[in-house]
């Protein structure tokens, strides 16, 4: 053991003697290994920055919360069978929590309205498009993790008599009120006239798609009389316990029949939603990234790797006589291995640790410039960088240094 240490210490300070003696080529070596591991980390923290937005944008939607809508979310080859649906009725919420008070032993916990439709919102000269209008009632708050910054949400009695009241988006507030406290204050959605009670605290966008900052919430009594009469409405259902989410969607599709009028030979025409689409959804195009990541991760340590090898060769030629004097004075075939694996390892792990420095340095200034976007890079990442590192030293460095450990002592003291 101590001659191992002894060995592996000397080997060490020769490699790290013949990098600085040839910084120049050293240098210009490890920018492949640089380039490969700047594309491992970059694509690890692109696939940690889809993982960390996917779930917070799902974490909105509630993993304990099923959604019964019209048609199913995501991609779907039978969109004209689901557009010839019956409407869902915001009644249907009152409904399932009928049947939810008499049924002992129930998975459902509670089934709230959620129509939504797009309104111009405004407040004097200030005014914001488009923005996500949903109606629903004063247990809205039990199926969802969003919170009031300021203010409340509706009440039961706001809720009941279909109250021109409405709790509005942080960046709702931002663009209408710069400077002033929005509640108690009134803007107009479409071209009603609705006092703010609260405001939510930030939330941040849905996949990129919208952002949940920008949306009002109103009575869905009110909704039905100023901007949809005939309404195709989703209600969320909360669950009792998530980890019975399925047995809860299979008592879900019952009531929904039952309210619907479905005969046993008669198909669903409702789908149930959960988080689950969304997630089988975004599979696919991870995958994609990270195939094409490894691909571009892989080429370029094939480039780094294959000019180590290329240098390590030339290393071996120029220190034959070298080798040839180190094994006529005793060392063995394992210390010649040894120095030229740690030589071409050591070069790795310096162009890994630049690498590391500047995805480093990239994903600071990316975090500053744009808050929003999801990245993540994490110490887990940083190992990986490292252990990519050495095998491609390893990897490019084991021929050559195989070769100076077979190099006969005599022939390679004659070596010119």
């Amino acid at each position: 053991m101590h001659r191992l240490i002894y060995e592996l210490g000397e080997s060490l300070r020769i490699a790290w003697t013949q990098i600085l003696a040839n910084r120049t080529r050293s240098s210009l070596t490890a920018l492949g290994v640089v380039i490969g591991i700047i594309a491992v980390t970059l694509m690890g923290t692109a696939i940690n920055g889809i993982d960390t937005g996917f779930d917070r944008s799902l974490s909105l939607l509630g993993d304990d919360v099923l959604y019964v809508t019209k048609t199913p979310w995501g991609p779907s080859e039978d969109f004209a069978l689901f557009r010839n649906r019956r409407k869902i009725s915001t009644d249907y919420a009152a409904q399932i929590n009928r049947i939810i008070a008499d049924t002992p032993n129930t998975l459902l916990e509670l089934a709230v309205p959620a129509p939504v439709v797009f309104k111009t919102v405004s407040r004097g000269g200030r005014k914001v498009d488009t923005v996500y209008t949903l109606g629903t009632t004063n247990d809205f708050t039990r199926t969802s993790t969003t919170e009031c910054e300021r203010g409340r949400f509706i009440t039961e009695a706001e809720s009941r008599g279909a109250i021109s009241v409405c709790v509005i988006g942080l960046d709702i507030a931002t663009s209408l009120f710069p400077s002033e406290n929005p509640i108690g204050e009134t803007i107009e959605v479409g071209n009603h006239l609705f006092r703010i009670v609260g405001v939510f605290a930030k939330q941040g966008s849905f996949l990129g798609l919208f952002s949940w900052d920008q949306q009002v919430v109103i009575p869905v009594g009110a909704l039905k009389k100023y901007f949809v009469a005939d309404e195709d409405a989703a209600i969320r259902v909360k669950v009792k316990s998530k980890l019975r989410l399925l047995e809860a969607k299979e008592e879900l599709t019952g009531i929904m029949r039952r309210i619907r009028g479905l005969l046993p030979e008669k198909r669903d025409d409702f789908s149930l939603n959960e988080q689950q689409a969304f997630r089988s959804t975004i599979g696919p195009i991870k995958t994609g990234i990270a195939l094409a990541g490894i691909f571009i991760t892989g080429l370029s340590l094939f480039v780094g790797a294959i000019g180590i090898m290329n240098i390590t060769f030339v290393s071996v030629k120029e220190r034959t006589r070298e080798i040839g004097t180190r094994k006529a004075l005793g060392a063995r075939r394992s210390s010649i291995l040894m120095q030229f694996l740690i030589e071409a390892v050591t070069i790795c792990l310096i162009g890994g640790l630049i690498g590391i420095v500047l995805s480093g340095a990239a994903f600071i200034g990316l975090s500053s410039a744009v808050p929003s976007f999801p990245v993540s890079f994490s110490f887990g990442l940083t190992f990986i960088a490292l252990l990519v590192s050495v095998l491609t030293g390893i990897v490019s460095g084991f021929a050559p240094a195989w070769s100076a450990s077979r190099l006969d002592p005599i022939d390679a003291l004659r070596y010119e």
